[in-house]
């Protein structure tokens, strides 16, 4: 496979290129950081202490997630009236004032329901921007370390005042590679793809969800393979990725409304790529 070669149906993910102001994108961000603290107030107290539900999808939901998906809409809609909101607990809202709006929110309250709901803090929040139906702001706040990356098109991406990038480790013996769970492979159709990587990576590594976003696109780990996802769970990362220094490859089950990603430093998801 050349330098510029992928694999069947993926795609370069890269920041929307829709027309936005840097000062519009700036207030944007500064609104995503205020939501995401209003969600950590509504998250954190509730760790190891609240009732867990299953939804009719057979996933977990807690209390948590839905008062800090509510909290960070409040944040949202008195900032942004017009903006419609998409999020994972309470569904699609179309914004005021108008039926097809450019802008969109979309919100993971608490991505990794599985990890709070069994009191492991692996757990993060998501939130992206999208303009024209392509993100251009993306942030993930870890709420138990006190943790958070995020950035806007153009802008890099940040830990506080600190510029974080994706690693330059370019060998996948030597790389630190994360994987969401093996049935998001059997259910993208990659099965054969996680058993390559499960023989060939020798620090194959289970961080799931977000955490492993955060962790690759801040140079913790080098690279992921993560499939089967929701949008509201790869906007963030088809926005950081780019802006880290990195690159992500992304394909579309348009039938299912799925998405699966390879990301990292262009060496590493040109390799992981080779495994499709």
């Amino acid at each position: 496979m050349s330098s510029q070669e992928r694999p069947p149906d993926f795609e370069v993910a890269r920041p929307g290129a829709a027309e936005i102001g840097e000062r519009e994108l700036a207030e944007a961000y500064a609104v995503a950081l205020r939501a995401a603290d209003r969600a950590r107030a509504e998250i954190l107290p509730r760790f190891r202490r609240v009732a867990v539900e299953t939804k009719g999808d057979g996933s977990p939901v807690t209390e948590a997630d839905r008062e800090a998906e509510r909290a960070i809409r409040a944040v949202l809609g008195e900032a942004f009236p017009a903006d419609a909101i998409l999020g994972e607990e309470l569904g699609a809202t179309p914004g005021a004032g108008s039926t097809r709006p450019r802008r969109r929110w979309v919100i993971d309250p608490i991505d990794g329901t599985i990890a709070f709901s069994r009191g492991i803090p692996l757990f993060t929040t998501l939130i992206a921007l999208l303009v024209d139906e392509e993100p251009v702001l993306g942030l993930i706040d870890w709420p138990v370390a006190g943790d958070r990356i995020g950035g806007v098109r153009g802008g890099g991406v940040w830990r506080g005042g600190e510029r974080v990038e994706v690693s330059q480790t370019d060998s996948l013996d030597r790389a630190l590679v994360c994987h969401g769970d093996p049935f998001c492979f059997d259910r993208s159709g990659a099965r054969a793809a996680w058993e390559r990587m499960a023989a060939e990576i020798p620090m194959l590594r289970g961080y799931t969800d977000a955490f492993g976003h955060l962790l690759v696109l801040s140079g913790a780990a080098d690279a992921m393979v993560d499939c089967d996802l929701n949008p509201w769970d790869a906007a963030v990362t088809r926005v950081l990725a780019h802006e880290a220094g990195g690159v992500c490859w992304m394909r579309r089950h348009r039938d299912r409304g799925k998405v699966d990603l390879i990301f990292g430093n262009a060496a590493l998801v040109q390799r992981l790529g080779s495994f499709f």
